[in-house]
């Protein structure tokens, strides 16, 4: 059965938010929930859900088109809406008695063949399917989705023993496929993997950052980036989670885990945490939460709430000597102060925790890894993170302070490692003792597994390049963020030379965070500082001559971006013969925010896409402009999706909803591009001219007038305005290709040079945020 119509039966938060992404997908969805007693409007609720859907930051929605797929309605009207649905999500209140109420509804009117599942994550599959027909538990099970559900990837999948196994494959290859979950197979135990791991250590790090006296800012530099987990730490991410959504998913594992569980010593909600709920301080969605945003007349100042007193003071940076002087996990939990003694408590608890829940929880520890990876958006998981730390020495360490050794760690001890790599293959440590080989799906190609089994074809300090097979060659970028640099332009230049020679094709590619951040700006404002002009010009002159060499390379170029791609980024994605991009790319040229403009073909790109699309509206002015307000106003898609509004992605172009099978796309696209490919025609353009120029500088200065400009953001427009509208052209004359690059090219050195240019780019590097000079 192909899924191809959806049903969520609950409104809420995460019920619409599921709703929102499966019509991300192109799939229709129906969206149900009660009628409110005295509703004039009877689908008030599903309707304000999707309303709320379309304002929503970061969006739900990864297009706002794509609302036009949800069909909202009541369950006391609209049942008959679930007959043609092939697959219904209840995601309705944690209370058993209206579940199974709404599933006696649900099997009245659906499919013999259309799958049920519940979001749950509290109550136990089996409860759920008490005293229902087995032809209905046949076609159930436990779908549950991590919020916000477009952007967490984890989908964690739990069957039942009546469950069919073909529904369990159908469900998560279309989430797989669709959706772009990873998918785990979990066992049908409360919290199921994430969550069971997750509450514990949310818990952990809290209670013991009280018990040993850190400031909230100390805890979450030590039980963050040192241990691969996102900057925001414990406290940070119980802000944006809501501190009051904890007390809740606590008392449910405590009323489901058997009395000896170590959770139970855990659930513990402090004085200082209670009394915070009690008064709003619930996060991000509420007054503040550990931390809160303070007005001080126009200033706002960070604080943080005193985990001993309850009293807010200004937040401060929570230096210690174990963070600042250890790159290991090693050194740091074996270091002599508060912050490695800290690092140690919740990580001796927390790790022996997760080795004493397998097999409960999960079949094996690659899964469990898995899960917290894409649920809490760790760098490792908890057996990598044992690894790193040593099974042995960890092993040995719990068992010399009198802690308990789970079964499987003491395994891990004997055998050395919980993860090892035998001949080129990555291999977990199963239950039995055996190391098995990691299985990936079919049509899931990472490089990181090329890596284990090959050497590069070439390689320098900022880029490598891989075969991955079937003549295709994969450029990956490894400088820091992935920044543009000449080495990488080097290696563009190189990969050129050795694919036209021996290969079919070239996938520009790789597996950080973000594709590229844009160019090196600290490479360019020494040189700037050192007033070395001419060997900017000569940078700036070497990526146009690199990206144009890409354009007309005699053989197809697929780019695969995935997260940002931003300024020289974005631009040597213009430059691809094709794209195939990760649903959420979010693409831009920038470059006005550090005071310049795109200078490495961005504007002439931009440019012939907009000239030459043939549903803008008529005349030369109109595409002109429209490039103007996209770079003037530095605008970033927000989807790949969105990033064809743009014409940053052609028509042609492709989306990938998984991250996970983005190299297999775009292998696939390249090799089908192969037979017949033809390099394409340079294009001449006819442009306004100084017309254009003046009414594009006329607008901006309107907009300074208003202060909705700053005086540089002018002084950088007009220059874009001169390069956008031909420069000295008349509209009956042609612009070549390489006449753009030098207006291009001019406008970018006169920029570099102006002080206030400078200061916007010192500013970015110092802080990360635009100057507004």
């Amino acid at each position: 059965m192909e899924i191809r119509k959806v049903a969520v039966i609950g409104a809420g938060v995460m019920g619409a938010g599921i709703a929102a992404h499966i019509a991300n997908a192109g799939v229709p969805v129906v969206l149900l929930d009660i009628v409110p007693q005295g509703a004039t409007n009877r689908n008030v609720v599903a309707e304000t859900a999707v309303e709320k859907l379309l304002k929503a930051d970061p969006a739900a929605f990864m297009h706002k088109r794509n609302a036009r797929l949800v069909t909202t309605g009541n369950i006391e009207d609209h049942m008959n809406l679930l007959a043609d649905c092939d697959w219904i999500i209840e995601a309705i209140i944690e209370r058993l008695d209206l579940k199974q109420n709404l599933y006696k509804k649900i099997d009245a009117v659906r499919r013999a063949d259309a799958v049920v599942s519940s979001n749950t994550s509290t109550i136990p599959l089996h409860d759920l399917v008490a005293g229902l027909p087995a032809s209905f538990a046949e076609q159930f099970m436990i779908t549950h989705f991590f919020n916000p559900p477009r952007y967490m990837r984890l989908l964690e999948v739990a069957s039942g023993a009546q469950t069919k196994a073909e529904v369990v494959q159908q469900v998560s290859q279309f989430c797989d496929l669709k959706l772009g979950k990873g998918v785990v197979g979990c066992k049908d135990s409360p919290g199921f993997i994430a969550n069971r791991i997750g509450i514990y250590w949310i818990q952990t790090a809290i209670l013991e950052a009280m018990n040993l006296g850190l400031t909230v800012e100390e805890a979450d530099a030590v039980v963050g980036k040192p241990m691969g987990i996102p900057k925001t730490g414990v406290f940070g991410l119980s802000d944006l989670v809501g501190i009051d959504l904890m007390p809740h998913l606590m008392e449910s594992l405590k009323r489901t885990l058997p009395a000896e569980d170590a959770f139970h010593a855990k659930a513990i909600i402090p004085p200082v945490i209670s009394k915070m709920i009690q008064e709003g301080y619930t996060g991000r969605k509420g007054k503040g939460g550990f931390y809160r945003l303070n007005r001080a007349g126009s200033e706002k100042i960070k604080e943080s709430i005193n985990l001993q007193s309850g009293e807010y003071g200004k937040s401060r940076e929570g230096r210690l000597e174990s963070v600042a002087n250890t790159r290991k996990l090693a050194d740091l939990v074996s270091y002599k102060d508060k912050g490695g003694e800290y690092a140690w408590k919740v990580l001796a608890q927390v790790l022996s925790y997760a080795a004493s829940l397998v097999p409960e929880i999960a079949d094996d520890i690659h899964s469990v890894d898995t899960a917290m990876r894409l649920g809490y958006n760790w760098k490792y998981g908890p057996f990598e993170l044992i690894d790193q730390l040593g099974a042995k020495a960890f092993a040995e360490r719990l068992a010399a302070e009198g802690s308990a050794v789970p079964p499987l760690l003491k395994l891990a001890a004997e055998v050395g490692s919980f993860y090892r790599v035998q001949d080129g293959k990555l291999q977990y440590l199963a239950t039995t003792g055996q190391y098995q080989a990691i299985q990936r799906p079919a049509g899931v190609l990472l490089l990181e597994d090329i890596k284990r089994t090959s050497k590069p074809v070439a390689k320098n300090a900022s880029a490598s390049l891989w075969d991955i097979g079937d003549g295709v060659i994969c450029l990956e970028f490894t400088s820091k963020m992935n920044a543009m640099d000449p080495q990488i332009l080097a290696m563009i230049q190189q990969a050129i030379g050795i694919v036209s020679k021996d290969y079919k094709a070239l996938v520009i590619y790789n597996e950080g965070s973000n594709f590229s951040v844009g160019a090196n700006l600290g490479l360019l404002l020494f040189a700037a500082n050192i007033a070395s002009w001419d060997q900017i010009e000569s940078m700036v002159k070497g990526g146009q001559d690199t990206y144009k060499a890409m354009k007309y390379a005699p053989f197809p170029i697929v780019g695969a971006p995935a997260g940002m791609a931003l300024g020289g980024g974005c631009e040597v994605l213009l430059h691809c013969s094709a794209l195939q991009a990760h649903a959420e790319t979010y693409m831009g040229l920038v470059e006005v925010g550090v005071g310049v403009i795109p200078g490495w073909g961005g504007c002439k790109e931009m440019l012939q896409r907009w000239v030459t699309n043939k549903k803008r509206p008529g005349g030369l002015l109109p595409p002109v402009v429209k490039v103007f307000e996209m770079i003037s106003t530095a605008t970033v898609s927000k989807s790949a999706q969105e990033a064809q509004d743009y014409l940053f992605l052609r028509p042609s172009d492709a989306i990938t909803m998984n991250r996970d099978r983005l190299l297999a796309d775009a292998k696939a696209k390249a090799l089908a591009m192969v037979e017949g490919y033809q390099v394409p025609e340079p294009i001449e353009l006819n442009l306004p001219g100084a017309t254009a120029c003046t009414a594009m500088r006329m607008a901006v200065s309107d907009f300074r007038a208003m202060g909705k400009a700053t005086p540089h953001d002018e002084v950088v427009s007009n220059e874009l305005a001169y390069v956008l509208s031909g420069g000295s052209t008349d509209m009956v004359d042609k612009v070549s290709e390489d006449q753009l690059l030098q207006l291009e090219r001019n406008a970018f050195m006169h920029l570099v040079r102006n002080n206030n240019t400078l200061a916007r780019m010192e500013t970015m590097l110092e802080t990360g945020k635009p100057l507004r000079n």
